[in-house]
């Protein structure tokens, strides 16, 4: 059998399963960034809002004062004095430092504002307080 050579048939690339695999890789990588935020700090249990969304910024350091008063820098226990020097530092290692501030719903208020203050003192200017979304809305 012979072999006509001027014929030729050019490969097809099938790209339709490429974008499906770079979709699948990207919701992925999204999804797993959402849930490596939130695994990163205590336990406690958050008040509710109806209108609450997380902050999915990369430098984030929580801050979480428990229902006891306690206050937890990034999972460390630390005094009040020593906060607005962690602040600082983290503030001068990035600006944008976002600060989330998570305080179980039986904690006295007067800590919270505390922390609150604290953190202006210190230049805080990204804060956000964590809540869990309210059921039914």
């Amino acid at each position: 059998m012979r072999r006509d050579f001027r014929i030729t048939k050019e490969p097809l690339v099938m790209i339709i399963p490429m974008i499906d695999i770079m979709l699948f890789l990207l919701v992925f990588f999204m999804v797993s960034t959402i849930y490596m935020v939130q695994t990163n700090t205590i336990q406690v249990a958050l008040p509710q809002a109806a209108a609450a969304n997380m902050e999915t910024r990369p430098n984030i350091v929580p801050i979480t004062v428990t229902d006891k008063g306690d206050v937890l820098y990034n999972k460390d226990t630390v005094p009040n004095e020593q906060i607005e020097a962690k602040v600082k530092e983290s503030l001068a290692e990035d600006p944008d430092t976002v600060f989330v501030l998570r305080g179980d719903k039986k904690t006295d208020y007067g800590d919270v504002v505390g922390v609150l203050g604290i953190l202006k003192q210190a230049g805080g200017r990204h804060v956000s307080i964590a809540t869990e979304t309210a059921r039914g809305h």
